[in-house]
């Protein structure tokens, strides 16, 4: 396996924009903490700027806007009370704590407990459709038919007018909320655990969008002077540049989707739960066009809702389907995430893998010393301190969705591990998109010293005990795991960890179990093993066998 340095060009060249101008490179800053769009910032567009006053037939008092502007209230055929099919958009839901909890009780910190150490793993925000994506193309093909004189009627009657607004890859500003919000939020959280005296090292990556996040957040968090505060490292985000937080781009399986049986099982399911829809819609499509609507484009019809929603604050894409057919979308990401990203994939636990070995690393202050056959980061950051620091209190790390379940999923979380069948949801599934990595999804890793050992049962008989602390024991570090501000129950995919109250686990433990999940992870045969996409459900552990066969 080859390892790239992360330097993209030489120090003192010029970095090229998206709007092709040279923007000097200060020869004093190292490249990757230069935070001007380079090379690696991907393609980018903006999007036209809403007009929700004007265009939002929803609102009930026409000069009233609320602060929170966008339309997630709309009344869908089938809705139970109380339901948001916001709430049923997988990885494209806007953001907001996970409402259910993760199956485990929530405590206050006991007295004497403190939160000594924090390490946060945060998604971008709300975000345009990245360059290349189905989305854009699918907006032409329904204009260039209209030329062609296709005609929509009923429900769809709007597309006979409807024009596409949207940008490509960046964050809109509902993106950019998101991210701002979060950082308030973890000030109000963690604040007292940054050190004034010293400055933090955050990390992102080169894409714009990781870029705006990052920034947002911290300036959410330290206010907009937050460069006296932290200094941003920006990894090279592209295919064989070694960066944790971007782990597929240094995966070889990933990358030729030989990783990705969760495909198979969305086009199965697709074409099962939008089969109504589509037989509807081609009801509504006349003309001397030869459109051909098909279940793709159904789909592309849902993406919309969402991509327009929090671009635009309301989409007439979102009331087009039933609220069946919105939790049938909403199982469309959880196949995703398990066949390509989880436990289902067999590069699942690999594209996280480094970001396992870099917090073992932190919680013992030490640069990474993994097996050399499983190094899935970027040597070349990670034994300097300057880039790869050991002495924070807070460590604020920025990724992908896909990126972070496989973190998740690296982590042992067998929990969210459940095979999910492709003919229908399982109802009782753990394993919820919009409840793990929607928009701005966040996952934090507390540290917790304790002056004696917690019990492990903190209530008898539905009363908290009058003491939480074991009478025997001296001080104990704990583990506490928070996937969108709820606990993750450790113990329940550790067995090390106990089946405790609080979720939480011994810190000796949680580190060890962590050893053994790098061992898991079988990286070089998964990575880089020649094999051939494996069928839906052959792979049950997120990593290619170690005896080489299926």
């Amino acid at each position: 396996m080859l390892v790239f340095c992360v330097i993209a060009c030489l120090v003192g060249a010029s970095l090229q924009t998206e709007n092709n101008l040279d923007v000097p490179n200060p020869t004093s800053v190292p490249d990757y903490f230069q935070t001007t769009y380079g090379p690696f910032a991907g393609a980018t567009k903006a999007g036209e700027a809403p007009f929700l006053a004007q265009t939002n037939p929803v609102l009930h008092e026409p000069t009233y806007v609320p602060n929170a502007p966008l339309v997630t209230t709309l009344s869908i055929s089938g809705q139970p009370r109380g339901g948001n099919i916001f709430a049923l958009m997988g990885t494209l839901s806007p953001y907001r704590a996970n409402p259910d909890g993760f199956g485990v009780d929530e405590y206050a910190l006991p007295p004497g407990a403190n939160i000594t150490q924090i390490h946060m793993v945060h998604r971008h925000g709300a975000r345009y459709p990245t360059s290349g994506s189905a989305t854009a193309e699918w907006a032409q093909k329904l204009i260039d038919s209209r030329k062609n004189r296709t005609v929509f009627s009923g429900d769809l009657a709007f597309l006979n007018s409807w024009d596409y607004k949207l940008g490509e890859a960046e964050l809109t500003a509902r993106g950019r909320q998101e991210l701002f919000d979060s950082g308030v939020l973890h000030f109000f959280n963690y604040g007292k655990l940054y050190n004034a005296a010293s400055k933090i090292i955050a990390r992102t990556t080169t894409m714009v969008r990781m870029l705006q996040s990052a920034e947002n957040f911290l300036i959410g968090f330290f206010g907009p002077a937050w460069t006296s505060n932290a200094t941003l490292e920006v990894i090279v985000e592209s295919d064989g540049f070694n960066n944790s937080l971007a782990g597929n781009k240094m995966c070889e399986n990933a990358n030729n989707d030989n990783g990705a049986t969760g495909d198979e099982a969305m086009d199965a399911w697709r074409a099962v739960y939008l089969r109504n829809a589509t037989e509807r819609f081609r009801r509504q499509i006349s003309g001397s066009s030869n459109l051909n609507w098909t279940v793709e484009d159904t789909y592309n019809a849902q993406t919309m809702c969402s991509y327009e929603t929090v671009a635009l604050g309301y989409s007439s894409f979102c009331m087009l389907f039933t609220w069946e057919e919105w939790e049938g979308f909403a199982y469309m990401t959880d196949l995703k995430l398990y066949g390509n990203y989880g436990m289902g994939s067999p590069v699942g636990r690999s594209i996280g893998l480094g970001f396992v070995e870099e917090l073992i690393a932190r919680l013992e202050r030490h640069f990474p010393d993994p097996p050399e056959d499983s190094i899935a980061f970027n040597r070349t950051l990670d034994e300097q301190t300057s880039t790869f620091p050991l002495n924070q209190s807070i460590y604020f790390d920025f990724s992908h969705d896909n990126e972070m379940f496989s973190m998740l999923t690296a982590l042992g979380l067998t929990q969210f591990g459940q095979f999910l069948p492709a003919t229908h949801p399982s109802p009782k599934r753990a394993l919820v998109g919009s409840h793990i990595v929607p928009f701005a999804a966040r996952f934090v890793i507390e540290v917790i010293h304790a002056p004696r050992p917690i019990r492990a049962t903190r209530t008898r008989n539905g009363r908290t005990l009058d003491s939480v602390y074991e009478d025997r024991g001296g001080e104990t570090t704990y583990v506490h795991l928070l996937v969108n501000q709820r606990t993750v129950p450790l113990g329940r995919s550790i067995a090390a960890c106990g089946r405790r109250d609080d979720g939480w686990c011994e810190l000796g433990t949680f580190i060890q179990a962590q050893r053994y999940n790098i061992e898991k992870a079988n990286y070089e045969a998964s990575c880089f093993g020649n094999y051939s996409l494996p069928a839906y459900g052959e792979i049950r552990d997120g990593a290619f066998p170690r005896n080489g066969t299926l």
